[in-house]
């Protein structure tokens, strides 16, 4: 039976329909919207079986044009800009074209994974899939959480098929190159590393030192495993962090990304004080305009994920960026 991946053109959806491939898996249909053409390239060397834009595959599906035919929709495709403030875009986009998802895969009894975000837990210092934790600070974030909101009721109604939603934190990887700004850490690195020998971090501010602000970074390819995982069990629903489970400084990010980098080079590794004593880490002031919207820390709570099932470890930072940094130098 098929497998339907929206976003599939995009960073985490390409990656999942690359596994899907890997597991011998090519009935998929790629939804996607590519009014951004550059985003094509990620699907080159993966094989799929139709595509759709997403607003066409939204009409076929309601037409009833697949039912009997779809095992799984996997979701990935939303607006994942932070700062885009069009309320009424992203409550198109995120939350209603989900709830449409979500209704057509009740009513046929389709496994339906999706993508939530940690966005949903706003300036929070407490990371678990609970109500009182979750305060989302921009309207990206509220569609988010209203979603998650939803389907909460839906479980305790009682569901169809399987709904799990994964809410990512900072993830980094293969893939991510057509998202410019939104691009992860990492990537930004490799790039200030290649073209300018350097890698600028944000100086210390709110208590925290130089390059110290921490986050939960995640491998792309941890979070494919578990969206991988969960097909492969149906019968586990409800909402799920997906992070390391670790915080790690961005000093961490940009020593691990420069020190691959190194290591094609044929150079030696450096200490973090090294690259700041010659020169090849710098600090800059801490915008004025980040400050009080900034978070400064995050870290997901994966015990819940860890109760489902999902014991696989989660990569380092040093780890997943050795990695990344391979696969950027083989582009």
């Amino acid at each position: 039976m098929t497998i339907v991946v929206t976003g599939a053109a995009g960073f985490i959806g390409s990656n999942i329909v690359k596994a899907l491939n890997g597991r011998g898996i090519t009935d998929i249909i790629a939804v996607d919207n590519l009014s951004s053409g550059d985003k094509f390239r990620n699907l080159v060397d993966c094989e799929i079986s139709h595509y759709l834009d997403k607003h066409e595959f939204l009409d076929l599906l309601l037409d009833g044009e697949y039912d009997g035919e779809l095992m799984a929709i996997v979701h990935e495709g939303a607006c994942s800009d932070t700062m885009n403030h069009d309320g009424k875009y992203m409550m198109d986009n995120n939350y209603q074209y989900t709830l449409a998802l979500l209704d057509y895969c009740q009513s046929e009894e389709i496994q339906f994974l999706y993508a939530s975000s940690a966005a949903v837990y706003g300036g929070g210092s407490t990371f678990k899939e609970e109500r009182e934790f979750e305060g989302p600070l921009n309207v990206y974030g509220y569609s988010k959480f209203l979603f998650d909101q939803v389907l909460r009721q839906r479980m305790k109604e009682g569901l169809t098929a399987q709904v799990a939603g994964f809410r990512y934190f900072n993830v980094y990887g293969p893939r991510e190159q057509h998202k410019g700004r939104m691009a992860s850490v990492a990537f930004h690195n490799f790039n200030q590393y290649r073209e300018t020998g350097k890698v600028k971090l944000f100086g210390g501010w709110d208590g925290w030192g130089d390059g110290c602000q921490s986050r939960d970074f995640v491998s792309v390819e941890d979070v494919v495993k578990v969206n991988l995982f969960f097909l492969d069990n149906p019968e586990l629903s409800g909402i799920y962090n997906l992070g390391s489970g670790r915080a790690q400084p961005f000093n961490d990010v940009a020593v691990a990304t420069v020190n691959a980098c190194r290591r094609h080079e044929g150079k030696p590794a450096l200490s973090h004080a090294e690259l700041v004593e010659q020169g090849i880490l710098e600090y800059t002031p801490f915008p004025d305009a980040l400050k009080g919207k900034y978070q400064s820390f995050t870290q997901a709570d994966i015990g819940k994920l860890r109760d489902a099932g999902y014991d696989e470890p989660m990569l380092s930072v040093e780890q997943g960026v050795d990695r990344y940094v391979d696969w950027l130098m083989s582009r």
